[in-house]
């Protein structure tokens, strides 16, 4: 599926601005058989002082941006044509979560992709006794790593409520939890704290999910701004696979990744420090288009 992408971001501060630095992780990542970006295109306006493009750890792409003049709001905006390719109907060869640790300890790597990176505690991500009980008790003891994905999927689909209005960038994975509501980074944390307390490493996904949907589909939630979901590494054999608790499904051609890390800290779209008073406003826009839906 082929797809145009437009974003913008704009921020209003109250008072001018100045020694305004941020890292922007905001364009589409190249996926070897999953997704291809074939146009890319980040602009700021104003235009900033500084810039460097760069990958982070995880292979992200990365942008550095800095203006050293008083500013009274910047407008970020992106425009990207990437194609997601469907994945094959997915075959479980995951082992049982007792044979999975023992899988883990046989990767000797420490590299991005490197399952360890995935176990333990992150910035936004503590253990949390609460999420690991209702995580194991979705799971039976005959359940494979990948069906124990799907199952805390699905549970907390089915627990959780999505609303827009419930939670803020900053709300935890337990707060999102105790109150059984939030947005797609809610859902996305609490999944991933829950399969780590299995023993299941897993990480964060941010990026695009598809505007229109297929005709006599419903709309997915979060389609009006960037979107998250859940990676999970379930094996040697099936590696790493994507879920969106939010919408109860896997990630397909649909989905459309920007970034990849441990949670949030590692991937958010728009990060950095200024020097001002007051407060300020943002609006983000979000469109993603199939091609054939366009014209």
């Amino acid at each position: 599926m082929l797809y145009d992408i437009k974003l913008a971001i704009d921020y209003t501060y109250a008072a001018p601005s100045d020694h305004t630095r941020n890292l922007l992780r905001l364009m589409p990542l190249d996926i070897p058989g999953v997704q291809r970006v074939s146009a890319r295109l980040l602009d700021a306006d104003p235009r900033s002082d500084e810039r460097r493009d760069y990958q982070d750890f995880f292979g992200n792409p990365t942008t550095s941006v800095a203006w050293h003049a008083p500013i009274e709001a910047v407008s970020l905006t992106l425009r990207a044509r990437v194609e997601r390719h469907p994945r094959p109907r997915l075959l479980d060869l995951s082992p049982g979560l007792a044979q999975l640790r023992a899988d883990v300890t046989d990767v000797h790597s420490l590299g991005p992709e490197a399952p360890h990176h995935f176990l333990g505690a992150s910035p936004r991500i503590m253990p949390d006794p609460e999420i690991t009980a209702f995580a194991r008790a979705q799971v039976t003891p005959a359940m494979t790593a990948l069906q124990a994905v799907l199952a805390l999927g699905h549970a907390l689909y089915t627990e959780m409520r999505f609303d827009p209005e419930a939670t803020t960038v900053d709300t935890t994975p337990h707060e999102a939890f105790a109150a059984r509501h939030g947005v797609c980074q809610d859902f996305t944390h609490v999944m991933i704290a829950g399969l780590r307390g299995l023993g299941i490493p897993a990480g964060y996904v941010s990026g695009f999910l598809r505007t229109f949907p297929p005709p006599g589909q419903p709309r997915l939630e979060g389609a009006d701004a960037m979107h998250a979901w859940v990676r999970a590494w379930v094996g040697p054999e099936n590696g790493w696979i994507e879920f969106d608790p939010t919408n109860d499904q896997p990630a397909g051609v649909d989905y459309i990744t920007v970034a990849v890390g441990r949670d949030y800290s590692d991937v958010a779209p728009v990060r950095g420090v200024l020097r001002s008073s007051g407060g300020h406003q943002s609006q983000q826009a979000v469109d993603v288009v199939p091609l054939d839906a366009a014209g």
